[in-house]
């Protein structure tokens, strides 16, 4: 129990970075909630940041904890994990966060963090510490989110299309302003479910792994309440350059557009959320404005844009992952 007492500032410390990582993930994030809804004038940008903080706290009331629990035990070994490892983790994903975040890039912060432990785990006890089946699904995710959101995204758009065919441009217009606000809302909820509780699931397998946490792994609430409102927090502050990417340099929005965008990229990190599955809010976003544009026609998607956000996310985890391997090892010099 002394040596236990004996980290205790380090713990709190390194409950501290994870919270920074939250906030950040908020800052860097806050584009997927309200990009469609700003870039198509419905709400103005302070507005819309208020919107999308106030419903990214709320998620919680919604969801489980399925996502925590995944990234808690399911991407690294449990019993490997030690205030150093996930010290490497964090400082990996902050570290490719505020990297893309500057560049203006819409990387995946949930990429990064799974990146992290994974460099981090390998560091410490080589490729033996990946829960590989754990990793497989985060890595299919990578794949199959912004696929999923693409496909019903465009689906949405031919569907509203169809049903809509005869209302004049005024009334489409009005309808689907009004309604952005419930699809904005929708995205909200499952950006603040799926992604505050991978930080989560980090913070409880620290506790566990250092004998605070009686009766198995779990969520404590005062873990929940704390992410859910550094997530908040961070959306309130914004991210502005990456607002203008994927508002406007991917594809130009309608509201109408907005709509289906952000209800495909909602039905999908519902599913995701319920499932326990860490899929990257961005490029689920992505996927369903790539898939309005492509609905209007092919070469109203810039691309070469999309190219390079694809680039990127395919660069994340493997980048996160040797940033962390290499904060880890430099910790152990000191430590």
């Amino acid at each position: 129990m002394q040596s236990v007492s004996l980290a205790l500032p380090f713990l709190v410390a390194l409950i501290a970075v994870a919270l920074l990582f939250d906030f950040l993930n908020g800052l860097h994030d806050a584009a997927n909630s309200i990009a469609t809804i700003v870039s198509t004038r419905v709400l103005k940008p302070v507005y819309a940041v208020f919107w999308a903080a106030f419903f990214n706290f709320i998620a919680f009331l919604f969801f489980g904890l399925h996502v925590a629990e995944t990234l808690g035990t399911g991407i690294i070994d449990p019993n490997l994990v030690d205030p150093r490892v996930i010290f490497g983790a964090l400082t990996g994903a902050i570290a490719w966060n505020v990297l893309t975040w500057l560049t203006g890039i819409p990387s995946s912060s949930s990429h990064a963090l799974i990146g992290g432990l994974v460099g981090a785990g390998i560091a410490k006890a080589g490729l033996v510490a990946v829960v590989w089946g754990g990793l497989g699904k985060a890595a299919a995710a990578i794949v199959l989110s912004p696929l999923v959101g693409f496909v019903l995204a465009l689906l949405l758009t031919l569907v509203v299309s169809w049903l809509f065919v005869r209302a004049t441009p005024y009334a489409v217009d009005s309808t689907f302003r009004t309604l952005q606000f419930v699809s904005a809302s929708m995205y909200s909820l499952g950006h603040g479910g799926n992604d505050a509780q991978k930080t989560m699931g980090i913070i409880a397998v620290l506790l566990y792994s250092q004998g605070y946490m009686e009766g198995g792994f779990h969520v404590p609430f005062w873990i929940v309440i704390a992410c859910q409102t550094a997530m908040a927090l961070g959306t309130l502050c914004g991210g502005w350059r990456i607002v203008k990417t994927m508002g406007s340099k991917i594809t130009r929005l309608t509201p109408v557009q907005g709509f289906c965008a952000e209800t495909g990229g909602a039905i999908t990190l519902f599913v995701a959320t319920f499932m326990g599955v860490p899929v990257s809010t961005t490029h689920t976003i992505t996927g369903a404005i790539i898939g309005v544009g492509a609905a209007r026609r092919a070469s109203a998607v810039r691309w070469k844009v999309a190219n390079g956000i694809v680039v990127a996310w395919v660069i994340t985890i493997p980048a996160a992952a040797f940033i962390a391997a290499f904060a880890y090892l430099v910790v152990g010099l000191f430590v």
